[in-house]
């Protein structure tokens, strides 16, 4: 009982989790006239439809995670903090995130291929701005491992992590937005509407989500975890 009790929400990401990927691959495609459950059989999108359970809960765990890592990133700052330990919360958060990040241009990659006709559509703001992040936070990376003295990697690395989570924000949620996308949800309108996600994509999309976001989760606190342990070494 005390294992379910300290690790209930661990169980329930892996639990999600496989809920989503059996139905990926065990749910039909169809139209109004199928009978059974299933998932819309839309134009262009077709069977790639499945890959939105992948897809998009990456950059909401991403965020997630780069939230994390933008709040700890604040509370390194102050002079009387302990900046040792919300240095390495806010640099696990930001590895995992980097993580989703890249998983998730690669699912979005495969998807344009099979529903655009390319792995990249140059034109494409929100393609180019999710590049754009990742990008940045790989600097962010390469900063932290080219500054020797603990206390300056720790307290520039956290300034670079706040300008950092404020162009995410802008190019992943502001700028899409007001210019013309592939992507639905874009050109201003409101994401996910009737048109994009059906009942039947709801019942697997919001656990997809949440699964994700658990796992990512867990995978910060592994990662926190090591980095702890190494500083204790060194």
């Amino acid at each position: 009982m005390r294992f379910i009790e300290e690790n209930w929400w661990k169980l329930l990401g892996l639990g999600l989790i496989m809920y989503v990927f059996c139905m990926i691959f065990l749910i039909p495609l169809g139209d109004e006239s199928l009978t059974v459950f299933h998932f819309p059989d839309l134009p262009i999108l077709n069977e790639s439809i499945r890959n939105l359970m992948l897809h998009v809960p990456m950059w909401f765990t991403m965020f997630l995670l780069m939230g994390i890592g933008f709040v700890q990133s604040i509370l390194t700052l102050p002079k009387k903090s302990n900046y040792i330990v919300h240095d390495n919360r806010a640099y696990s958060s930001i590895k995992v995130g980097l993580l989703f990040g890249i998983l998730g241009l690669l699912t979005g990659s495969i998807w344009a291929k099979f529903t655009w006709g390319a792995w990249w559509v140059k034109n494409d703001p929100q393609l180019n701005g999710a590049l754009a992040c990742v990008i940045i936070y790989l600097a962010y990376m390469i900063l932290r491992f080219s500054i020797e003295e603990r206390h300056q990697r720790a307290r520039l690395t956290a300034v670079y992590n706040l300008f950092a989570f404020v162009i995410l924000i802008v190019l992943l949620m502001v700028l899409p937005r007001f210019t013309d996308s592939l992507h639905p949800g874009k050109s201003g309108n409101p994401a996910f509407s009737e048109y994009d996600l059906d009942n039947s994509l709801r019942i697997v999309f919001y656990p997809a989500v949440i699964g994700w976001m658990l796992i990512g989760y867990w995978m910060y606190k592994i990662a926190l975890r090591v980095e702890t342990i190494k500083e204790k070494i060194q």
